[in-house]
């Protein structure tokens, strides 16, 4: 079970802006036929364009712009976004959602004698924890945070057993 993130985003964005364009050129149509000054003249639009040659500078920018839009779009549709739900082991087809899966992970990490506050990221092999402390030496406290979260890891069974980094940051120093 790999579920992956909708696309959304391009396709509301591309929407709006197709909305907002024949919307303007509703308006316009609407105010010629209905003998007010449009706001956009015709005439005037036809002129520029008309004006304009292959070899000027707007038209390469202009083209320079579409081309990269679409492109943009493109791999928006095309490339895979995060997962949303992460495969775990066993026969049942089974998942955890990321962000159970993170609030997991901290909870794991913030059950550790010392650590006062973890904040977890999940990559796509990796999991970052990060956990502040109000002690004035860390010395083993990266090694019970890491096997803390091994255990939870142990637990959830995924599919793909990510590696665990750990950064301690001491509220004071040890001077």
């Amino acid at each position: 079970m790999k579920r992956r993130p909708r696309r959304s985003m391009p396709a509301t964005l591309t929407g709006v802006v197709l909305l907002a364009a024949c919307s303007l050129v509703a308006v316009v149509a609407i105010q010629m036929l209905l003998g007010e000054r449009p706001w956009i003249r015709y005439d005037t639009v036809a002129g520029a364009l008309h004006d304009t040659r292959w070899s000027d500078v707007v038209p390469a920018i202009a083209g320079a712009v579409a081309v990269l839009l679409g492109l943009v779009l493109v791999l928006a549709a095309i490339l895979p976004g995060k997962p949303t739900v992460l495969p775990l082991r066993g026969d049942l087809d089974s998942g955890a959602s990321r962000r159970s899966y993170r609030s997991t992970l901290r909870a794991a990490a913030s059950t550790v004698d010392g650590v006062s506050d973890a904040t977890v990221k999940l990559k796509s092999r990796t999991v970052s924890a990060t956990v502040s402390t109000g002690r004035t030496t860390t010395e083993g406290l990266a090694d019970a945070v890491r096997g803390a979260i091994a255990h939870r890891l142990d637990q959830i069974d995924p599919a793909l057993r990510p590696t665990v980094k750990v950064r301690v940051r001491a509220a004071r120093s040890a001077s």
